[in-house]
């Protein structure tokens, strides 16, 4: 009897310890998944649209395009993680990109390491590609306004709260004479309940 039931305990702490199973279902890539409370591609998707939403329509880009009679020509320069967690800032400066690019209101230019790239093709075809086909040196587009920034965050917590307070601040800054011509700022703030494990 005490072999049954030591074998009975044996297969119960077994079972009981054994690796929960895991699901993977897909969803669409705009379906918010705040599981953790830290940044996510949803706040990085959002911020990036606001903040490009501000930018294009504030008075700074009708006085350039009156003044010059063409649109402004833009690049992202560099957005600082100063926040208290680990943040992709490459693929939120995409998200800032790509929303600059489809507003169709400004012209836009490769990022310092993309030209690197770029540049070293152009010099390649000096050498090897046609003439009539090789594409000139020094015949780049320069910016007009660089597109700069920093992510902060601020978290308060106690217990099983917590409060994770996010801002971005961006700026635009006239590549020639240093000008700020706009700044911006979105805010957020997530609150987080953890439960207690129960036994």
């Amino acid at each position: 009897m005490k072999k049954i039931f030591f074998g009975l305990l044996v297969i119960l702490l077994l079972v009981g310890c054994a690796a929960p199973t895991r699901t993977v279902s897909r969803i669409s890539t705009d379906e918010v998944t705040d599981q953790s409370g830290y940044w996510n591609d949803t706040d990085s998707r959002l911020v990036a649209e606001q903040i490009v939403k501000d930018l294009i329509y504030k008075p700074w880009l009708s006085d350039y395009s009156m003044d010059h009679g063409k649109k402004p020509t833009l690049i992202v320069g560099s957005v600082r993680n100063m926040s208290s967690e680990h943040i992709q800032t490459n693929a939120f400066i995409k998200d800032i990109e790509r929303e600059l690019i489809n507003s169709g209101k400004v012209k836009f230019v490769a990022s310092s390491k993309e030209r690197e790239e770029i540049r070293q093709e152009r010099m390649e075809q000096q050498s090897y590609a046609s003439e009539e086909s090789a594409k000139r040196l020094a015949a780049e587009t320069a910016a007009d306004f660089i597109l700069q920034g920093k992510i902060t965050s601020i978290v308060d917590a106690i217990e099983d709260q917590e409060a994770k307070f996010y801002q971005v601040d961006m700026e635009l800054i006239n590549v020639e004479t240093n000008e700020k011509v706009w700044i911006g700022t979105k805010k957020i703030k997530k609150f987080i309940t953890k439960s207690r494990t129960k036994w």
